[in-house]
């Protein structure tokens, strides 16, 4: 037979309540009433009944996690950093993918909403924050996940994604490279906006010229089509960056299948430095970001204002991405 809130009540001698309150609300009673309790349900193998909990406040503890691909490295690993934060609180995650569909986002939004969600991390697939202030209108916490919130009106946790384009073409620059492809993302994609940003200031500052290659799609497929691109320019650039690792594995995978030697012939550079990225076929330098301290962060951040929302002030987190240097760039031949 199930315990119920009723036998943990009994046999630690003390009210349904202060069952009630050891679950939801531990914070109010004493040390020696919350191990009583504790061990009560120890004993009686009691399981919380998570519904009806959340019947009663109208949240449940769970929040939600809307990434654009769950299937690129560094969003996992963001995504294992926002489930250990989480569950250190006792909060349990909803992960969604939102492949930077604006429809598929939506829908997605709607779903949590519906399963009363006490907040959402987000990565946003535009730029557009309509549907974000709609949660906020009912109540429901938003954090933005590797965004920078321009308003204010919620938590942000980014990386400066400006002088990461910066540290990448400083570097190539450094080995003597003077003609650079930059194989880039969509523009409505802000990470990729500010990363080619960054190229581009860093591009004028050391008088490197900048062949951008755009592709529709972050993946590796994406990257090893690319290639065609590059090959065809009049003036083959003697070093590639790519806006994220995914693309720099795939142009790599293509190099390679065509016989150029890198890093003889073309130096290649990343984005994120995924875990992947140290075991290529040629050891890949990337721009390194922290994607589980991004994820650990934000869900903190998050859950902070689920549960402090009156006392909560919106903070603006950002972190500095560094250069991870292997053996895919060295110095122009």
């Amino acid at each position: 037979m199930t315990a119920s809130l009723r036998d943990v009540a009994q046999l630690a001698h003390v009210s349904v309540g202060t069952v009630s309150n050891v679950l939801n609300r531990p914070s109010v009673v004493s040390p020696e009433t919350l191990e009583r309790v504790q061990k009560a349900i120890t004993e009686l193998g009691f399981v919380p009944n998570g519904f009806a909990r959340h019947l009663r406040s109208g949240f449940s503890r769970t929040i939600g996690l809307v990434v654009p691909d769950v299937a690129n490295p560094f969003f996992t690993e963001v995504a294992r950093g926002v489930e250990d934060a989480a569950s250190r609180r006792d909060y349990a995650v909803f992960l969604c993918n939102s492949d930077e569909s604006t429809t598929k986002e939506e829908k997605y939004l709607n779903a949590l909403v519906a399963q009363q969600v006490r907040g959402v991390l987000i990565t946003p697939a535009d730029s557009k924050p309509q549907r974000l202030d709609i949660l906020l209108d009912r109540g429901i916490a938003v954090t933005l996940l590797d965004r920078e919130s321009k308003n204010r009106n919620r938590c942000s946790v980014s990386v400066d994604d400006i002088r990461g384009g910066e540290i990448a073409i400083e570097h190539l620059a450094s080995l003597g490279h003077k003609v650079i492809a930059w194989v880039n993302g969509p523009e409505s994609i802000p990470q990729c906006a500010d990363r080619g940003l960054g190229v581009a200031r860093a591009a004028n500052e050391k008088n490197v010229t900048i062949k951008t290659i755009r592709v529709p799609l972050m993946n590796s497929d994406q990257g090893a089509a690319a290639v065609k691109a590059f090959l065809a320019l009049e003036e083959l650039p003697t070093a590639i960056f790519c806006a994220n690792d995914l693309l720099a594995l795939g142009v790599m995978r293509a190099l390679l299948s065509e016989g150029i030697k890198i890093p003889d012939q073309v130096s290649i550079i990343g984005y994120d430095d995924i875990a992947f990225a140290p075991s290529a076929a040629v050891p890949l330098t990337s721009i390194s970001q922290p994607a589980y301290q991004l994820g650990v962060a934000a869900a903190e951040l998050l859950l902070a204002e689920c549960e402090e929302a009156a006392m909560h002030s919106h903070q603006q987190v950002r972190f500095q991405p560094r250069l991870a240097l292997r053996q895919s760039t060295s110095a122009r031949n």
